[in-house]
């Protein structure tokens, strides 16, 4: 009798354990949140990824986001040039609103010189939701100590602190990253494991894609953010014979090796993609896609396709870029067309975990997920602003039309975007009364910003040799 007693309350007991278990473990738990991979290409052109109708450089693997997800066909970031779009992106907000208007100077040493640390980045706003977080590839919003990314939240670093860097281990050869004062030197240092200088023996996209599969397999069972920063293909233009093989009908020697470029990234976005599949964390995680300006089309053999100008411009071509989602089992395959923004990836994913904002610095995105399963209707920006500060240039987009505002505001001119993406016809005088509207929306927006915190890098002796060069160079092929 006893005995009886004693097995059934032990299996009571087992069975109450096994309850307390399911609910409690900290494994299933965790995979409820969604993990988030944000994969940033670097000057890529609008029209060189398959899914924007690219012919010459396939990109199956990049495709496979827009197909298994989301093409946005009016995706734009927040700035046309690096660093000011990261600084956008990584804090939610237009980057003009804390004075990070500017590519930065390589300044080791000078912590004013980023991202100011009154903002906060989107890996300290998800550590409040006990998220890990790491950032592989290039970092762009400040060399000083205290701007290193894991004093911005994040909990692993791979990458490089500067604007570019060589592809080649070679050509790696200055181990300190703290020692150097110049962009140019950035381009050599050894990559940095968290603060560790760490010298690498592949080609560097190979090493950040690498580095992205072991980020996954390790934080597996956490809550995770990964932000896979590519450099590629941004210059110097360089590629293994492993990629540049690929491309034997490409007989441009620039856009070969840029294609070759492109190829290795999407070589390391399928392996990504790949393994999140064989742990099954694929439909828990929210994949985005997207460059961080256009492309620079003459200086890396780039194409935007009809989209006027490149990297550095007000118009199109300058911040309308290849951008694609996939949340597999949650967003169905489709193609949106409405605008949206870079802005809006922070906003999605603060909503999605449940991560605290600060109130009074409040995100410029929104949430996209119920625009796009349909449970909101409607458009989630009316406004698409830019403002380029030493250019004196400006541009807000509103619905279909697009006002460009030059030079103290004596050039207007008025595009229809919806009809004329390559914006040719200027409509300014023949509706000035919607000249009049954008502009008064413009001026509104331009009345909550501040100016440039800190000189840029065109500001630097060296920067302008090398600009003054490059003209020589392109009169003497005239």
């Amino acid at each position: 009798m006893n005995k009886s007693i004693a097995i059934i309350g032990f299996a009571l007991s087992w069975v109450a354990l096994q309850g307390i278990s399911a609910t409690t473990n900290p494994i299933e738990k965790n995979r409820k949140k969604p993990n988030i991979i944000i994969i940033m290409a670097d000057d890529l052109g609008y029209m060189d990824v398959g899914f924007n109708g690219c012919k010459d450089i396939p990109t199956p693997n990049i495709d496979r986001i827009a197909n298994n997800g989301v093409k946005f066909t009016n995706g734009y970031t927040s700035y046309s040039v690096c660093g000011p779009s990261r600084a956008g992106l990584m804090t939610g907000r237009y980057q003009q609103r804390f004075g990070f208007e500017r590519n930065p100077q390589y300044k080791p040493h000078d912590p004013n010189m980023g991202l100011p640390q009154t903002e906060s980045t989107l890996a300290e706003t998800l550590k409040q939701v006990d998220y890990k977080s790491g950032v592989i590839g290039k970092w762009h919003l400040g060399a000083d100590i205290s701007n290193h990314p894991l004093n911005r939240g994040f909990t692993e670093f791979f990458g490089h602190l500067g604007g570019g860097h060589n592809y080649m281990p070679e050509m790696l050869t200055i181990e300190d990253s703290y020692g150097i004062s110049t962009e140019m030197e950035s381009y050599r240092t050894w990559i940095m494991r968290n603060h560790t200088p760490e010298k690498t023996d592949e080609y560097l996209t190979d090493e950040f894609s690498n580095e992205a599969v072991q980020f996954v397999k390790r934080n597996q069972y956490n809550p995770f953010f990964l932000f896979l920063s590519y450099n590629a293909p941004h210059t110097p233009l360089q590629a293994t014979e492993k990629y540049l093989n690929r491309f034997p009908d490409i007989k441009d020697k620039k856009r070969k090796t840029y294609a070759a470029m492109i190829s290795a990234v999407d070589d390391g976005v399928g392996r990504v993609l790949d393994a999140l599949e064989a742990l099954n964390l694929d439909e828990n995680t929210l994949v985005f896609f997207l460059s961080d300006n256009g492309g620079p089309e003459p200086k890396n053999a780039s194409n935007n396709g009809p989209l006027r100008d490149g990297k550095g411009s007000i118009y199109e071509g300058g911040y309308r870029v290849p951008f694609a989602m996939q949340w597999k089992g949650t967003v169905k395959p489709a193609i949106y067309e409405q605008p949206v923004s870079s802005l809006d990836i922070f906003a999605t994913i603060a909503d999605l975990s449940k991560a605290p904002i600060q109130e009074e610095k409040p995100l410029d995105g929104v949430n996209l997920i119920p625009y796009l399963t349909g449970k909101k209707q409607g458009k989630p920006h009316e406004n698409i602003f830019l403002r380029k500060f030493d250019q004196n240039v400006h541009a807000v987009r509103h619905n279909d039309y697009k006002l460009v505002v030059k030079f103290d505001s004596e050039t207007k001119e008025l595009y229809n975007i919806e009809k004329d993406i390559s914006e040719k016809h200027n409509l300014a005088k023949k509706h000035p009364e919607k000249v009049k509207e954008l502009d008064a929306m413009r001026l509104s927006w331009e009345s909550e910003l501040i100016d440039p915190l800190f000189l840029g890098l065109i500001h630097t002796e060296a920067w302008q040799k090398k600009i003054q060069k490059n003209k020589k160079r392109k009169k003497k092929k005239k």
